[in-house]
């Protein structure tokens, strides 16, 4: 039964949420948790933030490079964001699905659409929704990544971005971190265990329909 189990295909796990209200948080705490599930590692033509490393938080590429790969159709999904470019790279999330492992997506409502429409059987999408919107601006200050000018633009188009929230599966609010994690966590292991999302089984019922009562 352990091996059967192995066959399962992977989902893609899309968590969005206007800056600063938790999904980065959430998804930390879900890699560290679950080992079956991995980050998407975008590629992205804003520069590094502090502590951020190429390769493991982003792919840093310029303009020129990101607009070659969407020429050769390489990403999955990809939108101007902020001024700048965020793509998924496709090949590697296509392998991950088929070798049965999930992929976790921390990007914005038009990243989500796109995936949703590249394979909409494969997505599970969540929206997280701050208690407040002076709740969210206390968060983007103290996090203290980005200039008061780039947060006030943040949080000009966070309604925007909340207007979005009836595209996505699950909505949850953010007013307690520890219960909406729990909420997140059951969530995902339910979806893993979708028939759909788990071929091995129907070798499970055949044998069980062909076996003598």
């Amino acid at each position: 039964m352990s091996n059967e189990r192995e066959h399962r295909r992977g989902l893609m796990l899309v968590i969005s949420s206007p800056s600063g209200a938790g999904k980065s948080s959430l998804g930390r705490r879900l890699l560290e948790d679950h080992q079956g599930i991995d980050l998407s590692v975008s590629c992205t033509t804003r520069p590094p933030r502090p502590g951020e490393v190429d390769g493991r938080d982003y792919h840093f590429i310029d303009r020129a490079e990101f607009d070659a790969k969407i020429a050769e159709d390489a990403f999955l999904e990809w939108a101007e964001v902020h001024d700048n470019r965020y793509g998924t790279p496709r090949a590697p999330v296509m392998a991950a699905l088929e070798a049965g492992r999930d992929i976790l997506f921390d990007i914005d409502w038009q990243g989500a659409r796109q995936i949703w429409a590249a394979g909409a059987e494969d997505v599970l999408r969540v929206y997280v929704l701050p208690p407040s919107m002076a709740e969210l601006r206390k968060r983007l200050f103290a996090r203290a990544q980005d200039s008061a000018e780039v947060i006030e633009r943040r949080l000009a188009r966070a309604k925007a971005e909340i207007a979005r929230w009836n595209e996505y599966d699950y909505v949850l609010v953010n007013d307690d971190f520890e219960r909406v994690y729990a909420e997140l966590t059951y969530i995902y292991r339910a979806e893993r265990d979708r028939r759909l999302r788990n071929p091995w089984l129907n070798e499970v019922v055949q044998r069980l329909l062909d076996e003598p009562i």
